[in-house]
């Protein structure tokens, strides 16, 4: 297995998907925290739908670098999500359901409709599961992905105590004199930003698992939101690590054999916890 593992690490494009897995893992987890706590760790799963019909329309407009339409529609979606979900007209959880749900069927039909491939089935599976494609990626992309990962781990250090105010007492913290709807804003813009870089990991309906797996398995263990956020990143990247070297050396998809480790490690957390005599 060491031979086999060392050869495929020779290629150039194996160690380029390791590095962009481990990026994307160690960049979902930070905010990850946040998400959960404010009880809104479903809007990864809503903008992953958002950037599935993004995807669609630029196959449909023979787009050679998607990325150009994905990255805004996303982010974009990303900001009006915010400030719809702040309304009392229509509730956080239900402006996420119905933006979901429409970009989910917008993106398929358009697939259906203008596809001019021969196997819509494999790509539309690729898309929603995650597809060795994170295994063929260009040297340029893996430098956008570097280059996004260092700006989210940037804010997230900068705007550290900041969102640590938002995510416990968004009240106090305004009354303090902290921008709330700034740093929300931002923070919606960073996970649409996450979101879109893991999209050739894990496919646009497991994102949310990338995101939210290795926070609550964190908690199972500690109760400081600093502690927590460390080990929800350590985990987050062992994880992404040990999901795509076994998917490398036993041909599963990559997707679905990071969120098993994911799973496995919250299992393994969760039973941790409950030994220690934790809530």
């Amino acid at each position: 297995m060491t031979e086999t593992l060392s050869l495929y690490l020779a290629f150039p494009l194996v160690r380029y998907a390791l590095i962009v897995g481990v990026l994307i893992a160690l960049c979902s987890s930070l905010l990850g925290v946040t998400l959960v706590l404010k009880r809104f760790s479903y809007i990864g799963d809503g903008l992953s739908h958002v950037a599935f019909g993004a995807m669609a329309l630029a196959a449909v407009l023979n787009l050679t670098d998607n990325m150009l339409l994905i990255l805004p529609v996303t982010v974009i979606s990303a900001a009006l999500l915010l400030r719809t979900g702040s309304s009392s007209k229509i509730r956080g959880d239900a402006a996420i359901a119905m933006i979901s749900v429409g970009s989910l069927a917008f993106g398929y039909l358009l697939m259906n409709l203008f596809s001019t491939s021969s196997n819509l089935t494999g790509d539309v599976c690729s898309t929603l599961f995650g597809s060795t494609s994170i295994t063929t990626l260009k040297k340029e992309e893996v430098i956008l992905c570097v280059i996004l990962s260092v700006l989210v781990v940037i804010f997230f250090i900068l705007f550290y105590n900041r969102i640590f105010a938002v995510t416990f007492d968004e009240e106090f913290a305004k009354a303090t004199g902290v921008n709330t709807e700034l740093i929300n804003l931002l923070i919606a813009i960073v996970i649409a930003v996450i979101i879109v870089l893991s999209m050739n990991l894990v496919g646009s309906l497991l994102i949310s698992a990338l995101v939210i797996f290795p926070a609550l398995s964190a908690m199972r263990l500690f109760q400081s939101f600093k502690a927590v956020t460390i080990c929800s990143a350590v985990l987050s990247v062992v994880c992404a690590l040990s999901g795509m070297l076994l998917s490398i050396l036993g041909g599963t998809p990559v997707g679905s054999t990071i969120v098993a480790f994911d799973a496995a490690a919250f299992v393994l957390c969760y039973l941790i916890g409950k030994l220690r005599g934790g809530k």
